[in-house]
């Protein structure tokens, strides 16, 4: 489990950008750099799957309790 700050700031940063963009202004150098996808179940950094906004080991288990859409085991 990710830290609960570090999800917290991530968000932060990721609100102050998009308001920033809304109002017309430039983003700040580095900002858009620093934001991070992290999995919207667990707050995973890494292995993140951006079609389906989580990481590998939550799709995992989805995908073999057949939660997600269109999302099957292949076997040859």
């Amino acid at each position: 489990m990710a830290k609960k700050s570090m999800i917290v700031k991530q968000d932060r940063r990721k609100r102050q950008l998009m308001h920033r963009l809304a109002l017309g202004l430039d983003p700040k150098p580095g900002q858009a750099g620093r934001c991070r996808n992290r999995c919207s179940l667990c707050g995973r950094p890494r292995g993140y799957m951006r079609k389906f906004d989580i990481c590998r080991i939550c799709f995992r288990e989805f995908a073999s309790k057949g939660q997600l859409m269109g999302v099957k085991k292949s076997s040859w």
